[in-house]
């Protein structure tokens, strides 16, 4: 249903170094770089925008949130800690949410700007 997401950054830069370094253990690259945007995208999916704003500073959405689907829970695992490594700020380390233990299995962070990405995985380990 979704074909695009885009989040807003104060510095391009900044935000090309965090993205390349969780978007490879997605199996996502670079779709487009331009000086103020880059995207990326994996398979047949949708793409996810990195960029400064058309008008005024980018701040981070109240509630906003884009989720990424990971092919494993190691990979949630891996995502997680290369964000926070990256300068991202944690919003919930890797876990099962709710009650079947096969079920959703995710973890939470921000970027540098303040966006709120979760990366997860639906099924069994």
């Amino acid at each position: 249903m979704i074909s695009t997401a885009r989040f807003g950054t104060r510095d391009i830069e900044r935000a090309k170094i965090f993205y390349d370094g969780i978007a490879h253990l997605l199996g996502a690259v670079r779709a487009f770089d331009r000086p103020d945007l880059v995207a990326y995208k994996a398979g047949d999916g949708g793409m996810l925008l990195i960029g400064t704003p058309f008008a005024g500073e980018a701040s981070a959405g109240n509630g906003n949130q884009v989720g990424m689907i990971a092919p494993s829970r190691d990979v949630v695992d891996a995502v997680h800690a290369k964000a926070l490594e990256l300068g991202g700020a944690d919003e919930g380390a890797p876990g099962i949410r709710g009650d079947d233990a096969n079920g959703f299995y995710g973890a939470y962070f921000r970027d540098p700007d303040g966006n709120k990405l979760a990366v997860f995985r639906f099924g069994p380990p």
